[in-house]
């Protein structure tokens, strides 16, 4: 056991001090992208990097849990006016799909089906793990999924910031729930968050995590968010899984695949910020709110970005979660044409 922990150790120390650098000089969601790139840059010295899959799930379920307890009787009459938002966001998500594809197809000469697979804004696990059943080229599934979770990672906070000229309105923070109940609903979660893998649930430990939240809030059962220092260690790990998964990445196959890659990043980001557009124009929402809820970035990294830069946590959990079930049908379908 204690082997174990040694070997995962360079990698726990590498995220929090990342994490801990990037907070401390103001980076948006600094400790996220911190953490990511101290994960990469010591995989790229030649040290061996990961977490074990319990503690990548805690993680996980420590964002679910912070993004429900966000959700109170108020939301549910939220939810009717979020409807244009949710209608544009799913459509983007075609768009982003048809548009990736028709990009990989014609241009670098990709077949139809690894370039549909690579295109798929989030759900990368989803993604790959139909890419190994043997539908596609899932090593440049593999590459061009991390390629676009890592870029996006890095790119979408400063860029939301950046372009965002609305003034939000900044809310009294609630109360700090009690460490008992918020291990109470940890150990729900995961342990949901594993019966949700099991049955092929993308992101299992983080809706489980934000279910077994909202419920508990909604229902007036639990009261207060999770504490700062707990989500801060949450982004760590999260940032240093991301982090790990580029230590798969080959020289072959940044060669083979990279201006596919930056091609399929810098395509999908212009689809979304253009949706993003359309949607401020329609509702009353914030840019940067609605931007996040539409990044197509993986839901994990995606709603730690939206937590730790102060986004409307309902809202963004919402619209990823919308997300995920769209895409689990939007990609098949793909697939088939």
């Amino acid at each position: 056991m204690l082997l174990d922990l040694k070997s995962y150790l360079p990698t726990i120390l590498a995220g929090l001090a990342g994490a801990a650098l990037a907070a401390l000089a103001g980076i948006p969601a600094g400790a996220l992208i911190g953490s990511t790139l101290a994960v990469a840059g010591v995989s790229a010295l030649g040290l061996k990097v990961g977490l074990p899959n319990g503690l990548r799930d805690l993680a996980f379920a420590t964002i679910g849990v912070s993004l429900g307890s966000s959700v109170t009787e108020d939301v549910f009459g939220q939810i009717s006016t979020w409807g244009i938002s949710l209608s544009i966001l799913i459509l983007s998500l075609v768009v982003t799909v048809l548009t990736g594809r028709l990009l990989l197809t014609r241009i670098f000469g990709l077949d139809a089906q690894t370039a549909t697979l690579a295109s798929s804004p989030g759900t990368m696990s989803n993604a790959v793990a139909i890419a190994a059943e043997g539908t596609g080229d899932a090593t440049a599934v593999m590459f061009l999924q991390l390629m676009r979770l890592l870029a996006l990672v890095i790119l979408v906070p400063p860029l939301a910031v950046a372009f965002d000229t609305s003034e939000v309105a900044s809310a009294l923070s609630p109360a700090n729930m009690d460490i008992l109940v918020l291990v109470s609903l940890l150990a729900a979660a995961v342990l949901l968050g594993l019966i949700g893998s099991r049955m092929g649930l993308p992101a299992a430990s983080l809706l489980s995590g934000m279910a077994v939240s909202a419920a508990a809030h909604a229902g007036g059962l639990v009261q207060g968010a999770t504490p700062p220092w707990v989500i801060f260690i949450a982004f760590a790990l999260t940032g240093a899984v991301l982090g790990s998964r580029m230590s798969r990445v080959t020289l072959g196959q940044i060669r083979s695949y990279f201006l596919a890659g930056l091609s399929t990043v810098a395509t999908a980001l212009i689809v979304s910020l253009l949706f993003a557009l359309i949607a401020v124009e329609l509702t009353t929402l914030s840019f940067s709110q609605i931007w996040i809820a539409y990044a197509p970035g993986g839901v994990e990294a995606m709603s730690a970005i939206g937590l730790s830069l102060g986004l409307d946590p309902a809202y963004v959990a919402v619209h990823h979660l919308v997300r995920i079930f769209a895409l689990i049908l939007i990609v098949p379908v793909a697939l088939k044409l």
